[in-house]
Order: structure tokens, then C-alpha cells, then sequence
């Protein structure tokens, strides 16, 4: 059995017989302001901004601007990654949170996000990620669980 100041490190209750190591939510923003999702200037900062609300510390950066429009980055976080692709002639942005551990929420990020891009209808998908036994502690060799689902 793990002892208990790792179990922190996890997410999980004491009740569970798994731990799992990350939660990632996959999101779709739509109805967004265009030049919001056009702009590298503001998704970078929204991004770097909702790592910081979630309670994720920051490592590095990387977005890029195409031509003529949409905007790809990630956020390097020690939790695992914030990642975005936008559409901004759409209207659309796609949008992975992976938070790993106990002390990031990215659920978080995705509420302050779909308010900055003006999101009008947003959704997600919540998934664990590296289940493992409680007891043993490896990793068990079966896929992610969904632990919810939204519209909004």
C-alpha cells in the first residue's frame, strides 16, 4: 500500500480502490468571438492566464499564428499541458486541459476560458487518465474512464 502523503499527489478519495494520475478535459468552444480566436496576442495570454487560474504552475510556451487566420499553442505546465487550435471563421476553438495530481482543477480553466473567447455554447469531456491500483500502484492496461460530460 502507498503511504498517505503520496496519495495527495493523486486524484482520488479513500474509499477508491484507483487512483487515477490525470484528469483531461476536452473541450468545444463555439459561437466565440472571431477576432478573439484570431488574435495570438489573446489566446496566448488567456491561456497562460487559465493555467494560472486552474492552479498550474508555468514552464514554457509555444503558439503560433497561421496564415490567413487561426491560432495553435500550448502551455507547458508541471501538471502536464493546456493545448488550443482555433477556428476563427467558425468560430471554433478546440481545446485540451491535462492536469495531473491533485492541485489543479481544469475544470477551472475551461469555465474562464469559454468566458473569454465569449463562448455562447460550450462543451466537454472529462476523462481520467493512467488508472492505477491503489494497491499495487501500477498503471492497469485498460483505457481512460469518462468521468463527465457537459453542455452548456
Amino acid at each position: 500500500m502507498i503511504n498517505a502523503p503520496l496519495l495527495d499527489m493523486y486524484q482520488m478519495d479513500s474509499e477508491q480502490e484507483e487512483i487515477n494520475l490525470g484528469q483531461h478535459v476536452l473541450a468545444e468552444f463555439f459561437e466565440c468571438d472571431p477576432n478573439t480566436l484570431n488574435s495570438i496576442d489573446k489566446v496566448e495570454k488567456y491561456m497562460m492566464e487559465s493555467a494560472l487560474e486552474c492552479g498550474a504552475t508555468i514552464v514554457q510556451k509555444c503558439f503560433h499564428m497561421f496564415s490567413p487566420y487561426g491560432v495553435s499553442g500550448v502551455v507547458i505546465i508541471s501538471e502536464s499541458h493546456l493545448a488550443i487550435h482555433t477556428w476563427p471563421e467558425l468560430g471554433y476553438a478546440a481545446v485540451d486541459l491535462f492536469t495531473c495530481g491533485s492541485k489543479c482543477d481544469p475544470k477551472v480553466a475551461y469555465e474562464f476560458l469559454k468566458k473569454k473567447f465569449c463562448s455562447k455554447k460550450a462543451s466537454f469531456t472529462e476523462l481520467k487518465r493512467g488508472i492505477m491500483s491503489k494497491e499495487t500502484m501500477k498503471v492497469l492496461e485498460k483505457p481512460f474512464q469518462i468521468i463527465e460530460q457537459c453542455e452548456n
